[in-house]
């Protein structure tokens, strides 16, 4: 009896320690690729387990607010960042900016579709649909929707609009033809998901607004220590270079 329950304290002390070395991460959809090589990269400096989980920036918000147990948003939209930490559900003194996004127009491999015209591309009578992120929640949808207006294409492409949940999403409707074509993250253009099934061309940067992303540490973190030692790996010049390697824009 004396033994099973020494088992049991150890037990429920290693399993205390265990936790103690994971956090979960709330990660903007475009990072879907970029984010496991950053992962991989602190769990073997520092062995410390971190999860992630991919989703619209919009919506990861709306779940903090009602307090979703993550350790760390990062965002693609700068904005809901600051306004987790003016309202007292960030970290003090944890906001970073860790990259710029940027968006391209997307075709498959088989289509005949020329990019050479850019968005206006879109006009092109092959292109039946097209699919962007929602702009109701995803900052690249409202990239999205910005530069088509900026060429005078929306109204003209507006009935085309496939809306995906996430910037991922968007961008597997045009990866299995569920659309022709697709306005996605560089970041997933450059996937080994995507590099090799389609082509692109990137969207002017002065077509949109810019697409600035931030991570913070969020206050009902039960694990700051590892939260903030993984946001300081984010910093570090190997984190940055995978950013980069992705395409995106980075400091």
């Amino acid at each position: 009896m004396r033994t099973a329950l020494i088992l049991l304290l150890l037990s429920v002390g290693f399993l205390g320690s265990v936790k103690a070395q994971e956090i979960t991460v709330a990660a903007a959809a475009d990072l879907q690729f970029a984010m496991p090589d950053m992962v991989a990269g602190f769990q073997k400096q520092t062995g410390k387990h971190v999860n992630v989980v991919y989703g619209s920036s919009g919506n990861f918000y709306q779940q903090i607010q009602g307090g979703a147990p993550f350790d760390l948003f990062f965002s693609a939209d700068l904005e809901y960042a600051r306004k987790l930490e003016s309202s007292g559900l960030a970290e003090p003194g944890t906001l970073y900016p860790y990259a710029t996004g940027k968006i391209v127009l997307w075709v498959p491999s088989g289509s005949k579709v020329s990019l050479q015209p850019g968005l206006r591309a879109l006009v092109d009578p092959g292109i039946h649909k097209l699919a962007i992120a929602n702009p109701q929640h995803a900052p690249y949808g409202q990239a999205a929707v910005a530069a088509l207006k900026k060429e005078d294409l929306y109204d003209q492409v507006s009935g085309k609009l496939v809306l995906g949940e996430s910037i991922s999403q968007a961008a597997s409707f045009a990866l299995s033809g569920s659309a022709d074509a697709g306005i996605i993250a560089l970041s997933l253009a450059l996937s080994p998901n995507m590099k090799d099934k389609g082509r692109y061309i990137e969207v002017p940067a002065a077509d949109y607004p810019p697409i600035e992303q931030a991570c913070v540490v969020l206050a009902r973190s039960q694990n700051k220590p590892a939260a903030k030692s993984f946001l300081e790996f984010v910093k570090t010049p190997a984190a940055k270079d995978i950013l980069r390697n992705y395409g995106f824009g980075v400091k």
